[in-house]
């Protein structure tokens, strides 16, 4: 049953994240985006500004009479912290509720020194930009961690992650909230998931179906549809770097199959075909040197990969008919030779209908898509009818 006051809060909520873009508007101009009364509007304004969230700027423009007052998001309200833990490095970053990054910190951390040295550096590392900012974790609404591995989304705990030694069901919400002096709610998904929110943000806010592939130590795609981020029913949906493909069909993978997508084009199996070949390549980032120097052969290898990557995206075009495909990660730096495979067999394979407004493009995130998508993921927590009817963004 529905009640007037989760009606209320949900209402609250709606009007908040359409503000969340930081340009100012009326009440006519909130009730005219969202379909509601203005005499609705005018209360759910008012309980905004009661929760310190939103404020009235400068006046809008008068079609007679007084000026109608704008709103916007309050930049003094609440903060989040977004942290993006990857396989060798991690950034932290303290944002706003629109996600304006205030102040981050990155630094090389090796995610196989287990969980609690590279969380506690995590907490560390927020206190001190909390502090350098002027804020306390009594100002912090939600905190966002993307990792480099499977994670249960209900849980926000890593689920056999293969490069994330000692992870396995360790509850990283729970473990960071015991060593925080109070409550604040912790939202963990995989890296793959919050570098689509962070691309979407960035380069695509009115874009509702986005495919976002990283192209790394791994390969996974994470999904937007609808406007709406798809986990799946146990939270690994675009897991594609475990799609089988023809080409590889005897090449072992560490995931204990054969012929997997990871196994053939992501940046160690790059540089392990071109050492094959007689090549100096250990690492996907040796690939992008030689790559860059104008190798025939890391080139013609990066772009073999970017065909392998198609032939999988060209399944996942049918199914979830996209309307971007940004490539991003690591390997992404390589340029136009790893796109270009991609662009060659699905534009080829798939039918006319599904790539007439499709674009297949870079990340222009890029490296900073993870972070963003973090604190994206912490933003909608706390911006979620949820959060704002149990008070606690506004305690």
């Amino acid at each position: 049953m529905t009640t007037d006051s989760t009606q209320s809060v949900t209402g609250v909520s709606q009007l908040f994240q359409l503000l969340r873009d930081g340009v100012p508007r009326t009440r006519a101009e909130l009730a005219k985006s969202t379909g509601l009364a203005r005499s609705t509007v005018a209360v759910r304004v008012d309980e905004l500004m009661r929760m310190g969230l939103i404020t009235p700027v400068a006046d809008g423009v008068s079609t007679g009479g007084r000026p109608p007052s704008q709103f916007a998001i309050n930049p003094a309200a609440k903060v989040v912290v977004a942290a993006d833990i990857g396989a060798s490095h991690a950034t932290v970053a303290i944002t706003d509720l629109t996600g304006h990054v205030l102040d981050e910190h990155s630094e090389a951390l090796d995610v196989a020194l287990g969980p609690e040295p590279v969380l506690t550096w995590l907490i560390q590392s927020a206190t001190a930009l909390l502090s350098a900012s002027g804020r306390t974790v009594g100002d912090v609404a939600a905190i966002g961690i993307g990792v480099p591995g499977p994670v249960e989304h209900s849980t926000g705990q890593p689920v056999n992650p293969p490069i994330m030694p000692g992870w396995d069901r360790f509850d990283i919400p729970g473990w960071i909230q015991q060593h925080l002096p109070m409550p604040v709610p912790v939202l963990v998904d995989n890296d793959v998931n919050i570098m689509a929110l962070g691309e979407r943000a960035v380069a695509w806010p009115g874009v509702d179906h986005i495919m976002f592939v990283k192209v790394s130590t791994g390969i996974g795609t994470g999904i937007i549809s609808g406007g709406e981020l798809q986990r799946g029913a146990q939270g690994i949906a675009g897991d594609i770097g475990h799609v089988q493909v023809a080409r590889g069909a005897n090449v072992p993978c560490q995931c204990g199959n054969r012929g997997c997508l990871e196994a053939l084009a992501s940046g160690p199996a790059i540089a392990r075909a071109l050492r094959e070949q007689g090549i100096d390549a250990h690492t996907g980032s040796d690939v992008v040197d030689l790559v860059k120097r104008g190798n025939i052969d890391a080139i013609q290898a990066v772009r073999q990969a970017g065909r392998d990557i198609g032939e999988v995206l060209t399944t996942c075009v049918s199914l979830m008919n996209p309307s971007i495909i940004a490539i991003g990660g690591s390997m992404a730096r390589v340029g136009e030779h790893l796109i270009a495979g991609v662009r060659e067999v699905v534009y080829t394979r798939s039918t006319p209908l599904a790539t007439e407004y499709l674009s297949i493009v870079q990340s222009i995130a890029a490296e900073r898509a993870a972070v963003l998508g973090a604190s994206m993921l912490a933003v909608e927590h706390a911006l979620s009818p949820e959060a704002l009817s149990s008070g606690f963004i506004t305690s």
